[in-house]
């Protein structure tokens, strides 16, 4: 049972917790399979485009006398849409950039969250076209005697009005407050806290007049579409005509808006607030993790070199290119990446990249025990990993390793460093040898000139060491056959 003072106990986090609470999301959104992306992300849209047919409801008919009050009042209707969005679970693009927090705690490839972030702008798409066609079909641009429509197409040609570089700035302005507002619901668990926390941020993006990729997929093709098949009994009662709306066409859209509004989104949301606490709360944390590099290789040498003469060295025979784990990763993560390559274990590295501890199933399952199988929230591979590390010359030779890995000379040969016998023993050489337990790692990071360059376990070196057996023999394999037919 979690203690009292627990985080799932308190009503309210801290702005640590609440980064915590951040990271958690941001790695939520990565886990989560294609399908269920993509249909919670056409959900996204579908209630961004609800949340503007409220705004567009709201301040038609309104006077310039009371335009402050009316787009406040349009913003506080407009933000139902980021309401359900965040106690439905949906995916919105301008909050999914905030896996750039997993990006920045390596728990994501660059690649996987541009992954991400292209499912779910499509699927606001697709979301925001149905919608849009949903209202083209009802012809709600009729309300009010035309007026709604004429509300419509006058909010839908305003955004394409303005420069790149506005567009652009307007974009980061808007998604610094949704994600604020996002951010805001990691300080508690109440479900009515959260939506109560989202409005006002909402409200003064709207209402300013700052620019939202998702919900221009539906306001600008809404405006298209009335602009291309309104009747003209609509243009006849607004008094106006379709060539006054000419600019609201597909391409104008794209390059006067969409394209500026994203990217400035990106960077007001991913940078400004993901990146931007990342920086605050979590790297000084990695940076001070009390990790030491790895500077000196195991020297190792052989008594079999004169009966088994090999020009195989180690940087011949290893696993490359190097893979390891990051100081900062978070155990669960590091666990999932040696189960997908079927590894024990790996070497583990800073933020410089520099070898720091190598990370085992052992650690795990050991820590697990001591821990009653219930892991310590928030744990990273630093808190787990082995900083006793050997490693390996890329230039030593392969009996030079294969004697390391299974031989232990204080054991074999109990002297004292002047050559006096510790115990006698009847035991030949070759008895001991095969007698004696030893305990050394399975696999071992490779350096070279300091750098960590790959990684060479027992099977690679009983793999080179095949070849003193003679040619294969395909005894095993003829036998099998045999049995088959």
């Amino acid at each position: 049972m979690s203690a009292p003072n627990s985080i799932a106990a308190r009503e309210f986090f801290s702005p640590k917790e609440m980064m915590t609470e951040a990271e958690q999301y941001a790695r939520y959104k990565a886990e989560k399979p294609t399908s269920m992306t993509i249909g919670l992300a056409i959900m996204a849209g579908m209630f961004i485009g609800i949340a503007f047919l409220f705004y567009i409801t709201v301040t038609t008919g309104n006077g310039s006398e009371s335009w402050g009050l009316s787009h406040f009042a349009g913003g506080l209707a407009f933000s139902l849409g980021l309401i359900l969005v965040v106690l439905c679970g949906a995916e919105l693009f301008t909050s999914s950039v905030l896996t750039s927090i997993a990006y920045a705690n390596r728990e994501i490839s660059f690649k996987k969250m541009l992954t991400i972030w292209g499912k779910v702008y499509v699927g606001n798409f697709i979301g925001a076209s149905f919608m849009v066609f949903i209202v083209s079909v009802a012809a709600l641009y009729q309300s009010g005697h035309g007026e709604w429509g004429l509300n419509a197409l006058n909010i839908a040609q305003h955004k394409l009005h303005h420069t790149t570089a506005q567009a652009f700035a307007l974009g980061v302005l808007c998604n610094l407050l949704v994600c604020l507002a996002i951010w805001l619901t990691f300080s508690t668990g109440n479900a009515l806290a959260k939506a109560f926390m989202v409005i006002l941020p909402v409200a003064m993006f709207v209402s300013t007049g700052f620019e939202h990729s998702v919900a221009n997929m539906f306001m600008v093709p809404l405006g298209i579409v009335i602009q291309n098949t309104a009747p003209e009994s609509f243009w006849q009662a607004v008094g106006a005509t379709p060539a006054q709306y000419a600019d609201l066409n597909v391409s104008h859209f794209i390059t006067a808006n969409l394209i500026p509004v994203t990217l400035g989104n990106i960077v007001g949301g991913g940078v400004l607030v993901g990146l931007a606490n990342w920086a605050i709360f979590s790297r000084p944390h990695l940076k001070t993790s009390s990790t030491a590099p790895i500077t000196q290789t195991v020297t190792t040498s052989s008594d079999k070199e004169t009966t088994m003469s090999t020009n195989i060295q180690v940087k011949d025979m290893m696993i490359q290119p190097a893979f390891s784990l990051r100081a900062d990763m978070p155990t669960a993560l590091a666990l999932d990446a040696l189960i997908d390559r079927n590894l024990q274990g790996a070497p583990v590295t800073d933020v410089q990249g520099r070898l720091v501890g190598f990370f085992s199933m052992h650690d795990i399952m050991v820590d697990l025990w001591c821990q009653d199988y219930l892991p310590a929230e928030g744990q990273k591979v630093v808190d787990l990993m082995n900083r006793d590390v050997i490693a390996i010359d890329a230039n030593d030779s392969l009996v030079n390793v294969a004697e390391f890995l299974c031989i232990d000379k204080e054991q074999l040969y109990p002297v004292t460093d002047m050559a006096i016998a510790i115990r006698l023993n009847n035991l030949s050489v070759e008895e001991r040898a095969k007698s004696m337990k030893i305990n050394k790692p399975h696999s071992l990071p490779v350096l070279d000139n300091g750098e960590l360059v790959g990684i060479i376990s027992r099977f690679q070196v009983a793999k080179a060491l095949r070849s003193v057996y003679g040619e294969r023999l395909d005894v095993v394999e003829a036998e099998a056959d045999k049995v088959t037919a």
